[in-house]
């Protein structure tokens, strides 16, 4: 099917397959959403429906008003992305006032958009305020990350500063640190608001006991920041496994020279001494 070999279509897929093969979508687990161009809309235009019923989101997001997603569905499963897009995935606009949605392509077996949906649309709200060129937002239940969950205090300056010491890249690659979000049930409006509200200063946010979300501009930047926090959290929970303590690692004033040279700012609350 043509539409199918648009380049965002498949930068989605590759991504949704990427992703599975690190382990981080288990059964029906994760969800991805990318908001569309207008040359992209336009160029599938040919393909979309406008029949179908509105349906509410759950939550008003007027920045995103009249905007079209591609997204993964509820209960659909990462690994069937590649071998049957058209049942795995879907594009739906929102209204003009940004509270409902219509399924414009896709989900050809009944099938819905995530039920995490409330919590990306209010993120890409967030994010396209901040900066236009965001489109991603990706969650992933990234393994080592939530193993972290389980024995790091919930906070931003802990979990931030365990993982930029833990590779020297992560503090370039995420130079505003992690934000983290205390349990709090799936899918619905309040860690929908809770998560975009990190996301006013984050790229990254941790889900306890839940996996992660990433936002960026496009697939490979998204993915490579989900990666590498990811990585991150895999060392460290190897040299917990070995050590609780650390004999060395990356001290502030080392992570300050580090900023320097890189040409990044990093804010001082996650260089405290310790």
């Amino acid at each position: 099917m043509a539409i199918l070999n648009c380049k965002f279509i498949q930068g989605f897929m590759r991504m949704c397959q990427d992703g599975f093969e690190q382990g981080w979508h288990e059964r029906n687990g994760g969800n991805l959403s990318y908001r569309m161009a207008d040359s992209e809309v336009a160029e599938v235009s040919p393909y979309l429906s406008k029949d179908a019923p509105m349906m509410p989101i759950g939550v008003a997001v007027p920045e995103l008003r009249s905007e079209y997603f591609l997204v993964t569905g509820s209960g659909k499963f990462f690994r069937n992305v590649i071998i049957d897009p058209l049942d795995s995935i879907g594009i739906i606009k929102l209204d003009d006032k940004g509270e409902n949605y219509q399924l414009c392509w896709g989900f050809v077996n009944g099938g819905r958009p995530t039920s995490e949906l409330p919590s990306h649309l209010m993120n890409h709200e967030v994010k396209k305020k901040k900066d236009s060129k965001y489109r991603v937002i990706y969650h992933s239940h990234t393994t080592n990350v939530i193993v972290l969950t389980f024995v790091l205090p919930l906070t931003a300056e802990v979990f931030t500063r365990e993982l930029w010491e833990m590779a020297t890249e992560c503090p370039v690659v995420f130079p505003d640190g992690v934000g983290v979000v205390p349990w709090m049930v799936p899918g619905g409006k309040d860690i929908a608001v809770a998560s975009s509200k990190l996301m006013e200063k984050y790229d990254v946010i941790v889900w306890a006991h839940h996996g992660i979300f990433c936002a960026g501009p496009d697939f490979d930047i998204t993915f490579g920041l989900c990666h590498t926090v990811e990585k991150s959290a895999e060392i460290l929970v190897k040299m917990l496994a070995i050590s609780p303590t650390k004999r060395q690692t990356i001290l502030p004033d080392e992570f300050r020279a580090l900023a320097k040279d890189f040409k990044v700012s990093l804010p001082e609350q996650f260089l405290y001494e310790k």
